[in-house]
């Protein structure tokens, strides 16, 4: 039976090609824009390590002193100092806890003639890889001891090995970084959540990923380069040790609600004891636990613009279907004879409604090929702008499948109500004129 509604559907569509081509084209440009729009959210708010953002968390504590306030969009109080940041993964109150900072060296690559070249990377601390899962190619992360000892040891990200190396059997090699030899342990396969959450605020969210990875300890002492903000709320140099410098991410791994309340009272506890000390002057109940999607949302990596030009493009998606709707009533009435002499002929109210959403469905089939085809052009003109997150424009498999699903549902939703009108017209009413 459903072959021969959508025989007579396309048949109809046939017949009447100016007004079909008038609905496609409404749907093809609503869904169009719709769906560039949805992509760019999808792609910019998705869960950057699917499986594990669940048990991810950011603590925050608020050492500034009372009267110091956010500079702008940035607040100090964000980042760790190093003698907190110390403290929190010294007291062992999480399955896995890293602290970090990005770090830019200069690689100065073992070839003869090889011109050396800046790369950025991160400074961390050992549980970094086990606890966002890195995965690796070759070798592996150094362990708590090298922490410890401040170990000259470096994990290379797979391009970087290849750039320097040539490939990546490179373990056991030595690599100049800056001033100082390091001893490669280990290459990482490609690795770039988007965003990186766990990066500093200054870092380009939807940049690239590391290119090498430093024990934390290890760039403290030999006072590498630091990528980031660096916020001092004393007077003369910052000092990255001192406990009025912050600079430094901290992040924990909490795998079960109790760890999770446990840990936030820790923060509030340690808070509180660093304001009997004298030293943090804000009250603990400015200590707290941000889940990874709480942290995103912190840090307003969506940009407010992104999505009022969705809620825009629905909008426009909307305006689309009433006018489609129009359309498919005015088709549909008019063949009140046509639905009348089948209503004679024994055909079911439900049949002829059946009928009229097959040939709806049909114009969606058309309006989200051709919506496909607005929304790659969408798409492209997005990765022309000069936005850090405009390279990540691109439809995966799911946002495909969901661009005609979009269309046929709208196109269906469209047509109901003329579907409901079309088969109540009385049969005897049109009989008699025919």
């Amino acid at each position: 039976m459903f072959a021969y509604y959508l025989h007579l559907a396309l048949r109809s569509l046939r017949r009447n090609w100016i007004m079909t081509a008038l609905m496609v084209l409404a749907i093809g440009l609503g869904i169009g824009a719709s769906m560039t729009m949805l992509t760019v959210l999808h792609v910019m708010g998705g869960h950057p390590l699917p499986g594990r953002s669940a048990h991810l968390y950011r603590p925050h504590i608020d050492p500034l002193p009372a009267d110091m306030k956010a500079d702008g969009d940035w607040d100090p109080s964000d980042n760790f100092t190093w003698p907190d940041a110390m403290a929190l993964l010294q007291a062992h109150k999480a399955p896995h806890q890293a602290a970090m900072s990005g770090g830019r060296v200069l690689v100065h690559p073992p070839a003869a003639g090889a011109r050396p070249f800046f790369v950025n990377g991160r400074y961390a601390t050992a549980d970094f890889f086990a606890m966002f899962g890195v995965p690796f190619v070759a070798g592996h992360a150094w362990s708590a001891a090298a922490d410890e000892h401040c170990a000259r040891v470096v994990v290379l990200d797979e391009a970087l090995a290849r750039r320097v190396f040539g490939g990546i059997d490179v373990v056991g090699q030595s690599l100049r970084l800056g001033e100082h030899a390091f001893r490669v342990i280990g290459v990482t396969a490609h690795w770039q959540p988007q965003p990186l959450f766990y990066a500093d605020a200054s870092a380009s969210a939807f940049g690239r990923g590391d290119r090498f990875f430093l024990p934390l300890a290890t760039a403290h002492e030999l006072q590498l380069d630091v990528a980031g903000n660096i916020s001092t709320w004393v007077e003369g140099k910052s000092d990255l040790g001192g406990a009025s410098t912050s600079w430094l991410q901290l992040w924990v791994e909490l795998d079960t609600p109790a760890q999770v309340a446990a840990y936030r009272q820790f923060l509030h506890d340690y808070s509180a004891q660093q304001k009997a000390l004298g030293r943090f002057e804000r009250p603990p109940s400015s200590a707290r636990l941000y889940s990874l999607a709480q942290w995103l949302d912190h840090e307003n990596l969506v940009p407010g613009d992104v999505r009022l030009q969705a809620w825009l493009a629905f909008g426009f998606l909307l305006v689309c279907l009433v006018n489609i709707m129009a359309l498919l009533l005015a088709k549909f009435l008019r063949r009140s004879g046509e639905v009348s002499v089948r209503r004679a002929l024994g055909a079911r109210r439900r049949d002829v409604f059946v009928q009229f959403g097959v040939e709806s469905a049909a114009v969606g089939v058309a309006g989200g090929a051709l919506g496909l085809a607005v929304a790659q052009l969408g798409l492209w003109s997005v990765r022309q702008r000069p936005d850090d997150y405009a390279h990540l424009a691109q439809m995966d498999a799911g946002m495909l499948l969901g661009t005609f699903l979009l269309a046929i549902v709208a196109s269906l939703l469209a047509g109901l109500l003329p579907a409901w009108r079309a088969c109540h017209v009385p049969p005897a009413l049109h009989l008699k004129t025919l």
